[in-house]
């Protein structure tokens, strides 16, 4: 097994961190110091190229299950979490910076916070963002999974959670996983559900947003309410 430390210092990505900084190094050495180790037949650093250049891009690593990273050579169930997570911070760490500092009441706003969240996904997934008086995010709340209806998406949940954080307003949020963002019966049901409680709670539904395959749909927009 090799580690970083065992490579020629000219090679070892932590070193180069350290003299050059984190935006001095290529991808792969990022990735190689969230690995930390290879194997006996693949150097860390081999490793991380070979995932790296294999999707080509940090989102389409993000988006691969755990099940898919560990059919790569010297990649196995702890390195592929291991990979995952430290992605996964990345992005919640982009979310904070971005719900904090810009109004999410734009719903390509809304489209561009979500849509790493929820595109490309195999089930869909309902968010609620609560929102202050002055229209920035308090939090984001995944609140169900699976096929939706009006049933299922309860007012009470969406509203307790408002009601907790003292939120002005709501965005409700969920994705088609065929890709077509066009709503469904269903979708018109929820959101007429949502926008009455709303009215009734005095906490405004601003819009529902359905994210498609690189597109969304704001009921918003196209007059609904």
């Amino acid at each position: 097994m090799f580690l970083i430390k065992e490579m020629p210092y000219k090679e070892r990505p932590r070193e180069r961190f350290m003299a050059y900084g984190r935006e001095a190094l290529a991808t792969h050495e990022l990735i190689a110091i969230v690995l930390r180790t290879g194997t006996k037949d693949v150097s860390v650093l081999e490793l991380a190229k070979n995932i790296y250049y294999k999707y080509n891009s940090i989102r389409a690593i993000n988006r691969s299950p755990v099940e898919e990273l560990t059919k790569l050579k010297g990649m196995g169930q702890a390195k592929a979490i291991q990979l995952l997570a430290a992605l996964e911070l990345g992005k919640r760490l982009y979310q904070e910076d971005y719900g904090s500092t810009i109004k999410l009441t734009n719903p390509s706003d809304v489209h561009a916070f979500l849509k790493t969240d929820m595109e490309g996904l195999d089930q869909e997934m309902f968010y609620a963002l609560y929102l202050n008086t002055k229209g920035k995010l308090i939090k984001k709340q995944l609140l169900f999974m699976g096929s939706l209806n009006s049933a299922l998406v309860h007012p009470r949940e969406v509203f307790k959670h408002a009601v907790r954080l003292s939120a002005a307003s709501i965005i409700i949020v969920h994705n088609h996983p065929s890709g077509d963002p066009a709503p469904s019966k269903s979708d018109i049901e929820i959101t007429t559900v949502m926008v009455e409680n709303g009215k009734l709670m005095d906490i405004e539904v601003v819009d529902h947003i359905v994210i498609g395959k690189g597109n969304y749909y704001s009921f918003r927009e196209h007059k609904h309410f």
